[in-house]
């Protein structure tokens, strides 16, 4: 059996015949740990280079003051408490080692294993412009959306103090590009947030200074969406005062602003949302990635040519019944980890993974969101309430679910956003994290 690092305490547990490691600790990795819990017979160990869990879909309401990252985030350890046989390693992963079934670590130290589950995400496409980066945030971390939010945040400061009407127009513009579910969310929420600050807290300002501009480069937003959803969406955006251009893109983005198509925009904040691709997993393994990035694997998760290396989330490329590529969805991720959990925990191969689609949905502003099931759609506030039930029950316990239920409600009958703070040193943080590594400073 495998000899395991002496740093790793194995004592509270019986001596495992398996040693599991599962690099990601999001959706699909702690799904896959969570099934793994307390087997008898396996330790676990999850490694990861942040030390929490986060609730990625929620990430824009961080961005945009309606939820404070606490709300949206647990820590990893505590998650994984209560069961004895799983560890966890905050660290980076290098690189891995299949002939010797070794993980390395960034900081030198080897991590072995008997079975491999590699479950690292995806991360923003710059689509060869990572300079981009600086100037225009996604959202795949606390730290980018805390930064989206004190860009927002700051600008409508500066414009109550602004000298002239142009320079207050480039401050309260905000552009966001890419029109799939996190650009359109972003839209509505920027508006909304947008308007009821000017409305309510600023004298200097009116609302019809506030332009949010949602840039498409295809023929529609939500293109995985049926095209009536789609245009229920844009009609929707257009009502609450975002400027919707599709069949455009950005050639250039700046600190002061971005060039749409020959045209540059002045504006306060640029946000990415335009495209994804899988983190760099497949070069551990020396394999080249698909469709982005993507491991190849067969119907049990398996990475095809590796006997005990499994691939599971946006990391992984299977296809569903209908014989296209899996989304890269966070039910995907779950259903993919608690399958693979099972059937590691078993010992033997369970029937291939079939993914049971509950819906795809994108919220779309107050009172209105779309969800399409495949069979049937929906859309509009039974959608929005729907879309609430099922994001609150997809938060990582009830603590989570009660807290953001209740400011959810609070938010609804006032309109308030309650974390709506500042951070004052945030500007020379930023600095420093420019000037020292561009490709992304992570706090």
């Amino acid at each position: 059996m495998t000899a395991y690092p002496d740093r790793i305490d194995l004592n509270a547990v019986p001596r495992a015949s398996r040693h599991v490691v599962i690099v990601g600790g999001g959706f699909g990795g702690l799904a896959c740990a969570i099934e793994l819990g307390n087997a008898p017979d396996i330790v676990v160990t999850v490694i990861d280079r942040r030390n929490h869990n986060l609730f990625q879909p929620l990430l824009y309401q961080v961005a945009t003051a309606a939820l404070s990252p606490a709300d949206i985030a647990e820590p990893i350890r505590k998650t994984l408490a209560r069961f004895k046989n799983i560890n966890m390693i905050m660290a980076e992963v290098a690189g891995i080692d299949p002939s010797s079934c070794t993980v390395s670590l960034s900081d030198g130290d080897l991590l072995s294993y008997d079975q491999l589950v590699i479950a690292t995400g995806s991360d923003y496409n710059y689509f060869g412009h990572d300079d981009w980066r600086q100037f225009a945030p996604g959202l795949k971390s606390i730290h980018e959306a805390r930064q989206i939010r004190h860009r927002l945040l700051l600008a409508f400061e500066k414009a109550e103090r602004a000298k002239s009407e142009l320079e207050k127009q480039a401050l309260l513009t905000s552009i966001v590009i890419g029109g799939g579910p996190t650009g359109v969310e972003m839209a509505g929420a920027i508006s909304e947030l947008g308007r009821f600050m000017i409305s309510r807290d600023f004298r200097k300002l009116h609302p019809d200074n506030l332009r949010v501009i949602l840039i498409e480069a295809g023929p529609r937003l939500l293109a995985a969406f049926p095209e009536h959803l789609s245009a229920y969406a844009r009609s929707y955006l257009e009502k609450m005062g975002v400027e919707v251009r599709t069949g455009r893109r950005v050639t250039n983005i700046r600190e002061d602003g971005a060039e749409i198509e020959g045209e540059f925009v002045p504006t306060g904040s640029v946000i990415w949302g335009a495209g994804v691709k899988a983190s760099p997993a497949h070069s551990w393994l020396g394999i080249p990635g698909i469709a982005g990035g993507r491991i190849p694997v067969d119907d049990h998760l398996r990475v095809l040519g590796f006997d005990d290396i499994y691939a599971i989330g946006d990391t992984s490329a299977l296809n569903g019944a209908d014989g296209k590529l899996l989304p890269g969805l966070a039910q995907v991720a779950k259903q993919q980890g608690a399958y693979l959990g099972k059937s590691l925990r078993s010992g033997h191969a369970l029937p291939g993974f079939t993914f049971k689609n509950r819906g795809n949905t994108a919220v779309i502003g107050r009172n209105a969101a779309v969800f399409d099931f495949g069979k049937w759609t929906m859309k509009g506030r039974a959608a929005w309430l729907l879309w609430a039930l099922v994001h609150v029950y997809l938060l990582i316990n009830f603590e989570k679910r009660l807290l953001v239920a209740i400011q959810w409600v609070g938010r609804y009958l006032t309109r308030q956003r309650g974390a709506r703070i500042i951070d004052e040193t945030a500007e020379e943080t930023e600095a420093s994290c420019h000037s020292a590594a561009r490709d992304g400073c992570r706090l």
